[in-house]
C-alpha cells in the first residue's frame, strides 16, 4: 500500500518518525517520504544517516503554520500526523504553547490535507486523552476529536480520517526507561507511586500498527492496540539487581494507572483478536457498523462498563520480558 506513494510525517525526525521511515524504506519502496520537522539540528543529523536515500525529503516546519503545511502536502498521498507537545508538566506551565501545537496544529493538518490530494491521514494519539487529568490528554482528546470529525466535512474529497491511540512506547526520547538507565550508575529510582502502572509498545511494535490500521481505516474510527503493562517497579527491577527506590510522590496531572478506552467509550468498541475500534459516535458521521463487520469479521462488542486500563490489564510483562525488552533496546542506547 506504501509503494509508489508519497508519504508526509509531521515530527518526522521524533522517535517514531525515525522508525517508521527506516520500516518503509527497508520493507516498502515509496516513491517520495518527506520529513516534516521543526528541528533543524535533527533534520542535520538524520540527512547524514540517510543520505544515500534520494526519495527522502528534509522540510523544516511547524505544524502551527498552515500556508508551510499546505506547501508541505503538495502532491502527498499519505499523512502520520505524530507532532505533538508531550512533557505533561511543561504543559500544565505553559498550557497556551501546548493548545496552539496540539490542537491549532492539528487543525491545520486537517485543513492542509483537506485542501491537497492526500487519501489517507492517520493522527497519533495517547493513552492520557481517555478521560483526560492533565492538559497535555485533554488537548490530545481535542485533537482526536477533530480528525474524526473531520470527515463529516469532507465533501466529495477522496479522503479518509483515523486515529490511533496506544500507551507508553518504551525506550522513545523523554520516556522513563532511558531515564532510568541513567539512575541505574546510583542505583536510586525516583518511584512516583509503587502501585504505578503502564501500558506498554516499542517502537517496532507502534510501526507495524500504525501501517496496519493504515490499511484497515474507512474513516473516522480510533484504533488501540491490544498491548500489556507493566508494572514501574518492575522496570527498575529489570534494570537493577536490588534497586532502592526514592517515593517522590505522583505529580500534578499525572495518574496512577492509565486507560485507552473509558467506560463510556466502550459502548461503541469493537473487540477484535489484536486491537479495538473505537466507533465513531456522532450524529452528523453516519458510520455503518454493519458494513464495517461484514469487512472486517470477527468482531464482537465490548460488554456494558468496559474499561481497558493498565491496572486490571489481561496482559502483564514480568521481569525477564522486560529485561528482554531493555537489552535490545540498550544495544542503541
Amino acid at each position: 500500500m506504501l509503494n509508489k506513494k508519497n508519504i508526509l510525517i509531521t515530527g518526522g525526525t521524533g522517535s517514531f518518525g525515525k522508525n517508521f521511515v527506516n520500516f518503509i524504506l527497508k520493507k516498502h519502496n515509496p516513491n517520495k517520504v518527506i520529513i516534516f520537522s521543526r528541528d533543524e539540528q535533527k533534520h542535520f543529523k538524520l540527512q547524514k544517516v540517510w543520505e544515500k536515500h534520494e526519495n527522502l525529503r528534509f522540510l523544516i516546519g511547524d505544524v502551527r503554520d498552515l500556508s508551510r503545511l499546505s506547501f508541505a502536502m503538495t502532491d502527498v498521498d499519505i499523512v502520520i500526523h505524530a507532532a505533538a507537545m508531550k512533557h505533561v508538566p511543561q504543559g500544565e506551565y505553559n498550557p497556551l504553547e501546548v493548545i496552539k501545537t496540539n490542537i491549532l496544529g492539528a487543525q491545520n493538518v486537517i485543513e492542509a490535507a483537506l485542501s491537497n490530494k492526500v487519501k489517507k491521514v492517520i493522527a497519533l494519539s495517547t493513552d492520557k486523552a481517555s478521560s483526560p487529568v492533565n492538559l497535555y490528554g485533554a488537548t490530545k482528546l481535542t485533537s482526536d476529536k477533530l480528525f474524526i470529525a473531520a470527515n463529516n466535512y469532507k465533501g466529495k474529497k477522496d479522503i479518509k480520517f483515523s486515529v490511533v491511540r496506544y500507551g507508553n512506547v518504551l525506550g522513545s526520547e523523554g520516556s522513563i526507561l532511558p531515564f532510568f538507565l541513567k539512575c541505574k550508575k546510583n542505583n536510586l529510582f525516583p518511584i512516583t507511586d509503587k502501585r504505578m502502572t503502564r501500558f506498554n509498545i516499542t517502537l517496532e511494535e507502534s510501526v507495524n500498527f500504525v501501517i496496519f490500521c493504515l490499511n484497515k481505516m474507512l474513516g473516522g474510527e480510533l484504533f488501540v492496540p491490544k498491548i500489556p503493562s507493566f508494572k514501574i517497579i518492575d522496570l527498575a527491577k529489570a534494570i537493577s539487581k536490588n534497586p532502592k527506590f526514592k517515593i517522590i510522590g505522583i505529580r500534578p496531572g499525572e495518574k496512577l494507572h492509565e486507560e485507552m478506552i473509558s467506560k463510556s467509550e466502550s459502548l461503541n468498541t469493537i473487540s477484535f483478536k489484536n486491537h479495538f475500534v473505537v466507533a465513531p459516535n456522532s450524529a452528523y458521521l453516519h458510520w455503518d457498523k454493519k458494513k464495517y463487520f461484514k469487512k472486517f469479521p470477527g468482531g464482537k462488542y465490548c460488554p456494558d462498563n468496559f474499561n481497558y486500563n493498565s491496572l486490571d490489564n489481561n496482559q502483564y510483562l514480568s521481569v525477564d520480558n522486560l529485561k528482554k525488552i531493555i537489552k535490545k533496546f540498550s544495544q542503541n542506547f
